[in-house]
């Protein structure tokens, strides 16, 4: 079963989880279309899943910026050493963020869901995992 959008019950999940002034790193795992699956009514140029993140991710960056967060590392997956047989990615991200707030903000920005829909036509699957360095 393909993952492309949070719940609200996750959004909530995480806002709990984490102090309102606690980092959080977001992992992001993709898996690109072949051909992005845009709705008719968003009246997008076809284009390949990739193409159709680009988009998204060119859009993203000043999104990002607004809650003053920032992408960390971005990366191609390439060899899945330890994973189910069916389960290959094709790029990773991971972006920080000042708080888990400070993500809600952003993906609840009519701004930002206003392009939301760029990242949903280019992606057949996804993980997006919040992160905290771990205590020692």
């Amino acid at each position: 079963m393909s993952s492309i959008n949070p719940s609200r019950s996750r959004l909530e999940s995480l806002v709990k989880q984490f102090a309102p002034d606690e980092p959080v790193v977001m992992l992001n795992l993709l898996r690109f279309r072949e051909d992005a699956e845009y709705a008719d009514e968003d009246n997008e140029s076809p284009c390949s899943g990739r193409e159709a993140y680009a988009r998204y991710s060119k859009l993203a960056l000043n999104q990002l910026a607004k809650v003053e967060a920032r992408p960390e590392w971005v990366g191609e997956a390439t060899v899945p050493v330890i994973a189910p047989d069916d389960e290959d990615w094709d790029e990773v991200l991971l972006v920080r963020y000042p708080s888990a707030q400070a993500f809600l903000s952003m993906v609840s920005d009519p701004e930002y869901q206003a392009i939301v829909h760029h990242r949903t036509a280019a992606l057949a699957d996804s993980r997006l995992i919040a992160m905290r360095p771990k205590k020692t």
